[in-house]
């Protein structure tokens, strides 16, 4: 799942050629727009972990990596705060936005009397995008390190 077009669906929800978006929509925005940074996090851990796209690596092996990432383990990960900060900006802003994003998506996927404005969808929108990118943008081995800390449970 290529997180780029989760951003691009989550703003098709929000085209407003269609009338102003329905609550149905705006929530649906905020969802996929997680689903961007979900899928961004599994894509980063098959990648580092197993080897990105090419003829040398195991597809079967990088799927699993990809499909081992758990949305609750991930986002206790990330809560870790003592080892989350010897990680760079970059990927501690992430990890913070990944938090903020799972907790606005449970909230609009499961509280039918949540209500949300169209600028707030598009606001998780735009950071979804914006801190992937910076998630892209870290180092190799820092994104490494980060991808086996939230996709491999530690055994001391």
């Amino acid at each position: 799942m290529d997180p780029a077009h989760l951003i691009d669906t989550a703003r098709k929800l929000l085209d407003s050629r269609a009338g102003r978006p329905r609550q149905a929509d705006l929530k649906r925005a905020i969802s996929t727009a997680y689903y961007a940074m979900f899928h961004a996090l599994c894509r980063n851990s098959a990648d580092c972990l197993v080897g990105k796209t090419g003829a040398k690596k195991s597809r079967r092996a990088w799927r699993q990596m990809y499909r081992s990432t758990e949305h609750g383990f991930a986002r206790a990960q990330c809560e870790n705060n003592q080892v989350m900060e010897r990680f760079p900006d970059e990927i501690q802003e992430f990890a913070a936005k990944f938090i903020e994003l799972q907790k606005m998506r449970h909230e609009a996927d499961y509280d039918p009397d949540s209500q949300y404005w169209l600028a707030d969808a598009q606001t998780w929108i735009d950071a979804a995008e914006f801190y992937i990118a910076r998630l892209n943008k870290a180092q190799m081995r820092d994104r490494c390190a980060f991808a086996v800390w939230v996709a491999v449970k530690n055994r001391p």
